[in-house]
């Protein structure tokens, strides 16, 4: 009987060991004490009703811890969509473990880009997107050296685009439109130290000539749309460069297109409501064209015939100076 009950206290022993060692909190205490001041500057808000400090905060909504190698700490800071106010926590600088930051579809979401954003060193992927964010884009941005993928559209930011985000080493993607931002493009951006990153500047109040700079590139997408650029933008283009995406639509450029020769893999072409003259050339057909717009230029002479350029409606030509053949109308 003895024998049996040591059995019994032993197992129980084992048995509340292991469940409280299953339980136990991997989540850092100076990462749990800054989340939860994260979370009283933010209002206390539902959205984070998950984060309480008597529970792991690695099992948090909108959070995600690293694994072992970094102690568990906390690599992700996603807040997406909910019923938040208020300004971007000062505090959010005191995770040095975070490689992801979101503050996206935040209505209620003001004042301007927090500077202590600029201690993350880990930071890779930076998503502040539809929110009522004001101010300059700071140039402290350039300091995130593992940066891949900067996301700022649809915010109300102004002031000129930094050229410190040129000497980014490892970005991938520069997303920056449907803001108020004003200048030109920096001359800086033609000489990116690492991989040619996507650039979207769209919707925004950019002026001024593109820098001739960006001709050395290779870029997958461009989106300069919607701005007030003006002067030739031939140097984008080239058959031997593989750019996927080019949308220069609604701005003041004027170049010929003449002896303009488009990448060989381009699958959407933008240019309408510009300046743009010329003839459209025949190496324009080779290319496996998804999307294609002209309209509203001052191009002339025959659409030439064969590959994608035919397939498109009389919408992605008309209102130019002289355009003419399927799908206008025949030349005379």
């Amino acid at each position: 009987m003895d024998k049996t009950m040591t059995v019994l206290s032993s197992l129980l022993f084992l048995f509340t060991f292991l469940t409280i060692s299953l339980s136990k909190d991997l989540c850092n205490q100076n990462d749990k004490n800054t989340l939860l001041k994260i979370k009283k500057s933010l209002n206390n808000p539902y959205h984070l009703a998950s984060w309480h400090p008597e529970t792991d905060c690695c099992s948090w909504y909108c959070l995600e811890c690293g694994d072992a190698t970094v102690n568990h700490r906390v690599t992700a800071l996603t807040i997406f969509s909910g019923q938040i106010s208020g300004q971007i926590p000062p505090e959010v600088g005191d995770l040095p473990y975070l490689e992801t930051l979101v503050f996206r579809k935040l209505s209620n979401l003001t004042g301007q880009i927090q500077p202590t954003i600029a201690k993350l060193k880990n930071l890779r992927y930076l998503r502040l997107s539809w929110t009522n964010l004001t101010g300059p884009i700071p140039d402290f941005l350039g300091q995130l050296k593992n940066l891949e993928f900067l996301e700022l559209s649809f915010n109300d930011l102004s002031g000129s685009i930094p050229s410190s985000l040129s000497t980014l080493p490892n970005i991938m993607a520069l997303e920056l439109s449907r803001n108020k931002l004003t200048g030109s493009i920096p001359e800086s951006f033609g000489s990116f130290p690492g991989t040619v990153p996507d650039l979207r500047l769209s919707h925004n109040q950019l002026s001024g000539p593109i820098p001739k700079s960006l001709g050395n590139l290779d870029f997958n997408r461009i989106d300069f749309s919607r701005n007030k650029l003006e002067g030739d933008a031939s140097m984008l283009f080239g058959a031997n460069k593989s750019t996927w995406s080019i949308d220069l639509s609604r701005n003041m450029f004027n170049f010929d297109i003449s002896k303009v020769e488009i990448p060989k893999a381009l699958g959407i072409l933008d240019l309408n409501h510009n300046g743009i003259t010329g003839n459209i050339p025949v190496q324009w057909t080779e290319p496996p064209l998804q999307f294609f717009n002209v309209s509203y230029n001052k191009l002339c002479g025959h659409i030439p015939t064969g590959g994608k350029l035919q397939t498109f409606d009389s919408y992605s030509y008309f209102h130019n100076k002289c355009l003419c053949g399927a799908p206008l109308e025949i030349c005379k």
